[in-house]
């Protein structure tokens, strides 16, 4: 059922019972149908994350960071000061806002399950290629104009850089440049169950860069689906859905 959360600024799903145990977040340039199979018979809301599905975009640039106090606003009146855990389920974006909401907010959840998250910038092979890494250093120096960084960036921009219009390229401009070691530290801290639900064939979020991940939490554990890549396929979902119900049965 399609509902509203802080006064109509946030679109989402709710599944099952109101008094949901799982929030889940879509990764960027998705929407809350991605969580559809994977949310089938429990509890639970997937939100359309501001700039995608049903959700307004941002007025101005945010980052993770302001994404996640927003989504925990949300929370916070939902919940109404009631003394609930939350399973928290998040893929590629949606996970880069979850990391914060957690460093934020570890008593509120009783579990992380993440996949596709670029929690970890590539190195070396990884890297953007070199002119466009050599454009974006001039570019931040002040020695190159917008106009040809936007040329660079539409020559050399991912997909998803290129599909993205207005304030929603700003706000991508933003995220993929973003730095997660405090969050994760903090998370680790807290020593909240973790879960990694990882694509072997991940290249939006290399294993073999991410999976570093899982050695910088004690209370993370990795799950590598061999084939899978990126997106949220059957085997994918399979194996989320296991650990998502498994979140919710030890709340």
């Amino acid at each position: 059922m399609l509902t509203t959360l802080l006064d109509g600024e946030l679109l989402a799903e709710r599944h099952g019972d109101p008094s949901f145990s799982v929030v889940a977040l879509h990764g960027w340039g998705r929407t809350r149908a991605d969580w559809n199979p994977v949310l089938n018979g429990l509890d639970a809301i997937a939100i359309d994350l501001p700039g995608h599905g049903a959700t307004p975009a941002p007025i101005t640039a945010w980052g993770s960071p302001e994404y996640a106090e927003h989504i925990l606003a949300a929370l916070a009146r939902e919940l109404d000061d009631e003394d609930r855990k939350l399973v928290l389920l998040a893929h590629s974006f949606g996970g880069r806002v979850g990391i914060h909401m957690a460093a934020r907010r570890p008593d509120l959840f009783s579990r992380l399950v993440f996949t596709g998250v670029p929690f970890i910038r590539p190195t070396g092979s990884g890297k953007s290629p070199a002119p466009f890494r050599i454009a974006k250093r001039l570019h931040r120096l002040g020695l190159l104009p917008d106009s040809l960084m936007n040329e660079y960036r539409q020559r050399y921009g991912s997909a998803d850089y290129r599909e993205a219009h207005g304030i929603m390229r700003e706000i991508f401009v933003k995220v993929v440049n973003e730095n997660y070691d405090a969050e994760i530290a903090a998370v680790a801290d807290a020593r909240i169950p973790m879960d990694l639900v990882w694509g072997s064939e991940d290249t939006a979020a290399p294993l073999s860069v991410n999976a570093v991940v899982a050695d910088q939490v004690p209370s993370a554990q990795l799950e590598v689906i061999n084939g899978s890549g990126h997106l949220l396929d059957n085997p994918m979902r399979g194996a989320l859905i296991t650990a998502v119900k498994k979140g919710v049965a030890d709340s």
